[in-house]
């Protein structure tokens, strides 16, 4: 698996995580299941990651400039964000801690340009 195929994955998999916390504590599913609504979110933000054409150049889609979601996902994907962004410190803090630094870091590298 090469780098990029490597950034794809670890992007569909903290998405996946993020929807789920949201559906669980948002919908009240139990926590291997999503509802119908998380659920075609979930394999949405999926599709968009894998056909996502700036991943290698890209941290996480929260900071690309280039929003490839139709616009009602794009707001579903945010109450998402919103909600599960600040609570991954509390689920998955190395992960929550990794996108913090990399945005940072994102951040940084799209201001010297």
């Amino acid at each position: 698996m090469n780098k990029v195929q490597r950034k794809r994955e670890r992007e569909k998999r903290m998405v996946g995580e993020m929807i789920a916390l949201y559906c669980r504590k948002q919908h009240g599913t139990g926590r291997a299941q999503l509802c119908e609504v998380c659920t075609e979110l979930n394999e949405y933000a999926r599709q968009r990651s894998e056909k996502c054409p700036f991943m290698e150049n890209k941290s996480f889609c929260s900071n690309c400039k280039v929003h490839c979601y139709r616009p009602e996902m794009r707001e579903k994907i945010r109450a998402v964000m919103r909600f599960s962004g600040p609570r991954m410190i509390f689920y998955h803090p190395v992960a929550a801690i990794h996108h913090v630094l990399s945005t940072k870091i994102e951040k940084r590298r799209m201001e010297k340009q």
